[in-house]
């Protein structure tokens, strides 16, 4: 009898949550990280778990929307598990509008709402307060949702690995040999392997970079701005992110992260004197399809993928871990077909 029924490669969010799918189901669970826990995309500063907006409708959009839904108690249960707080929190985010026609289009989306958010959620725009802890709106309106959640990307991997070692899952930092299936969960290192193995690039790294500044607003919603996301977190600091780059010239942070604090006390004055405690740089790896790319290896039996999971890794990782999850120990496959590995290949 094999002593780990499932290796699970890689200890970012996608991998700790797939580890932590299989070990719930009673599944004997080896991680293997080569470096340390977060040590790529995962180990940010962020943590948004935003909705798309309620319109033109599709699957990816459904099958976050569920996802969303599920995350309070999936985390929930996770911190029960492990005893460690992962920081989740629904708090809801606020959108300024620029003119009357975001103003249009955003009442065009709040009644869309109601019908493709099924009840579970809002989507309104309503007129802005003036308060401190608000965008200054050009039109005097702004967006807010309720199913918008964020929680600490450190300390939900941290939740997880808690929750994973009360389960008796093996966790190995370093090298491991893999035993029963193996989940590769690998991120930009794991898509260029795919790619060699495919003999084409399904895949690629994106530069991002963040900002954490102290401010306590820890119950207050979220803000988004194009290009700009502020999210208090609940240790009363504020994370600013983030960039998107394909083209860098150092990896680490630069003029960028310095840009993302000045456009973000510039929305929110009560910013100007916040301390900067970190500046955080790092590659999210993005499948060419946009999406998550999970299911199993193409031509390599016994093999998955977890993977592809560009600005809503945490967001989608609770569903998609648990698709992955039944279907590397029941053989049920209910993951949608855009997602598949295959799909690229």
């Amino acid at each position: 009898m094999a002593s780990v029924d499932v290796t699970v490669r890689g200890g970012g969010i996608f991998g700790l949550s797939v580890a932590w799918a299989c070990a719930r189901r009673g599944a004997k669970v080896r991680l293997i990280e080569r470096e340390r826990i977060g040590a790529g995309a995962s180990g940010g500063l962020v943590g948004a778990l935003a909705p798309h907006a309620p319109e033109s409708w599709n699957e990816m959009k459904g099958f976050q929307f569920d996802s969303l839904l599920m995350a309070e108690s999936w985390w929930r249960e996770v911190a029960q598990a492990g005893g460690e707080d992962p920081g989740y929190l629904r708090s809801g985010r606020l959108q300024p509008l620029a003119d009357a026609r975001a103003v249009d289009l955003a009442r065009e989306r709040a009644e869309a709402a109601k019908t493709l958010w099924r009840g579970a959620a809002l989507w309104q725009v309503q007129e802005a307060t003036g308060a401190e802890w608000e965008p200054a709106s050009p039109t005097g309106f702004l967006i807010f949702d309720t199913l918008t959640a964020r929680l600490s990307p450190r300390a939900a991997g941290a939740a997880l690995l808690a929750a994973l070692r009360a389960t008796g899952a093996e966790i190995v930092i370093g090298e491991g040999r893999d035993e029963g299936q193996v989940i590769h969960a690998t991120g930009v290192a794991g898509l260029g392997d795919l790619s060699a193995a495919l003999g084409r690039t399904v895949g690629s790294g994106v530069k991002g970079q963040a900002a954490l500044l102290r401010h306590d607003a820890r119950d207050l919603p979220q803000i988004y701005a194009p290009g700009l996301h502020l999210v208090p977190h609940a240790n009363g600091t504020v994370a600013v992110g983030s960039t998107s780059e394909t083209q860098w010239s150092e990896p680490g942070p630069d003029r960028q992260a310095h840009d993302l604090i000045a456009r973000a006390r510039a929305l929110l004055p009560c910013l100007a004197r916040a301390e900067v405690l970190e500046l955080w740089a790092g590659l999210r790896p993005r499948a060419k399809s946009r999406m998550p790319l999970i299911g199993a290896w193409p031509g390599r039996e016994g093999h998955f993928i977890a993977n592809g999971g560009f600005k809503t890794g945490f967001g989608m990782a609770p569903r998609c871990a648990e698709l992955l999850a039944a279907l590397v120990l029941a053989d049920e496959d209910g993951i949608p077909p855009a997602f598949r590995p295959d799909a690229l290949a």
